[in-house]
């Protein structure tokens, strides 16, 4: 009889373990790439720029080749990624206040921007809720760490000691990896999420000088051939961190979501970037590979079809997470194969460097855009521009404007567009 409730006891015992297993949550890690083009990785066949760490997390994750950040400016594009909302929404459109004001106003105004990510949910405050522990590390624009909800991070926001974007936290991967390894070495038994918005590929485009002596003979323009070494100077870091997981056996149960806040095409004939690509609603600007790695439960595969949009990713990590997305969120759970080929259209807006009004997220807008299938329409706010209609099957790049033989295609559009923001 002691026999068999000793034995009922350590069954009971062994079930409880295997549900508490079940249950627990993968962590995440996030990367974002900062000021790269779709196609400059290997697995998106670039021909020259080598991306060994990153095809081989390409192969091993869901990929959608044809995700998009909604977009082009780093500061709107990282707040979407926090929060999972169009800039419309979380109303952090523009990099920094109107030009031309007083220091003291301009201080004053920033203050305003940064406050709209406390009234907003956000990823870290939403994983909170179940157990996570959170880290940031890079680009981030609003504040302290902890006004997005890291329990954890580098950046301290502090205009006093050169807090903009990100200041101390934009050492991360230029300058190593440790910071993070020392946060998972400290999270314990706690899931974790991490952060991880490198300044790289960004300017200043000074990589290592072994990487620019591999791609100096490949181009004549010493500027593309140091944005190509920033580039895998990028992917090394990558590498880095996930090496890390591996070693430590947390790849396993580690979501691993991959995306750029926006394009790069860098000019040959001088350093900073091209038309058509940052702050542009063209490919160039609004294009990225988007990914999700978790062994075991996310099956690796391409998908080179369906358009998706970086607002998609903050409801598909909840959902991974066992996490509820708010009634806000306009996305949809990416690792739920049919969500977003249902879907018709994505959307996405385009604003000014420096905000008209901060409060007026439409007083700030120059473009919305729409794609549906293999349709592209670009929606300029300013009266007077010509719209744009392309097809992205046939022309990727956009050379051939087709709004004045469409119109039909252009009308339907429109009314999309109306019906997701009015921008009145």
């Amino acid at each position: 009889m002691k026999y068999t409730a000793a034995l009922w006891g350590l069954t009971l015992v062994l079930l409880i373990g295997t549900v508490a297993a079940a249950a627990t949550p993968p962590n995440v890690v996030m990367i974002i790439s900062d000021d790269q083009a779709w196609g400059d990785f290997g697995f998106m066949g670039h021909p020259v720029i080598r991306t060994p760490s990153l095809d081989r997390l390409a192969s091993q994750s869901l990929v959608y080749t044809r995700g998009y950040v909604p977009s082009s400016l780093c500061r709107p594009s990282l707040a979407t990624l926090a929060t999972g909302l169009y800039p419309h929404q979380h109303k952090i459109t523009s990099n920094d206040p109107p030009k031309g004001i007083a220091r003291a106003e301009f201080l004053r105004q920033r203050q305003q921007q940064i406050a709209n990510i406390d009234r907003v949910p956000t990823l870290p405050r939403l994983l909170a809720k179940r157990g996570y522990v959170s880290f940031q590390t890079g680009k981030w624009w609003e504040g302290h760490h902890s006004r997005g909800g890291f329990t954890a991070g580098m950046t301290h926001g502090d205009p006093a000691r050169g807090g903009r974007h990100g200041d101390v936290g934009l050492k991360i991967g230029r300058e190593g990896l440790q910071p993070i390894f020392d946060f998972i070495e400290g999270a314990g038994d706690k899931p974790f999420f991490i952060w991880h918005a490198p300044f790289l590929p960004h300017s200043p485009h000074n990589p290592p000088a072994a990487l620019l002596a591999k791609y100096r003979d490949k181009t004549d323009s010493i500027h593309i051939a140091r944005y190509w070494a920033m580039c895998e100077w990028f992917d090394q870091t990558c590498g880095e961190l996930l090496g890390y997981l591996d070693r430590h056996r947390l790849s396993e149960n580690t979501l691993v979501v991959f995306v750029t806040d926006n394009g790069w095409i860098q000019r040959p004939e001088a350093g900073g970037y091209a038309p058509r690509s940052k702050r542009s609603p063209n490919e160039g600007g609004i294009r990225t590979p988007i990914m999700f790695r978790l062994p075991g439960k996310i099956e690796p595969r391409r998908d080179e079809k369906t358009p998706v949009v970086s607002v998609d990713l903050v409801p598909t990590i909840l959902a991974a997470c066992g996490v509820e997305p708010t009634d806000e969120m306009q996305g949809v759970d990416l690792l739920d194969g049919e969500s977003a080929q249902r879907r018709e259209a994505i959307f996405g807006e385009i604003f000014t460097h420096n905000a008209v009004d901060i409060e007026r997220p439409v007083s700030s807008l120059e473009y919305r855009w729409c794609i549906e299938g293999r349709w592209k329409l670009i929606v300029p706010h300013k009266s007077g521009v010509p719209l744009e209609l392309y097809d992205l099957t046939a022309d990727p790049h956009e050379k051939n404007n087709l709004a004045a033989d469409r119109g039909d295609d252009v009308k339907r559009l429109q009314v999309r567009v109306d019906a997701w923001w009015p921008a009145e």
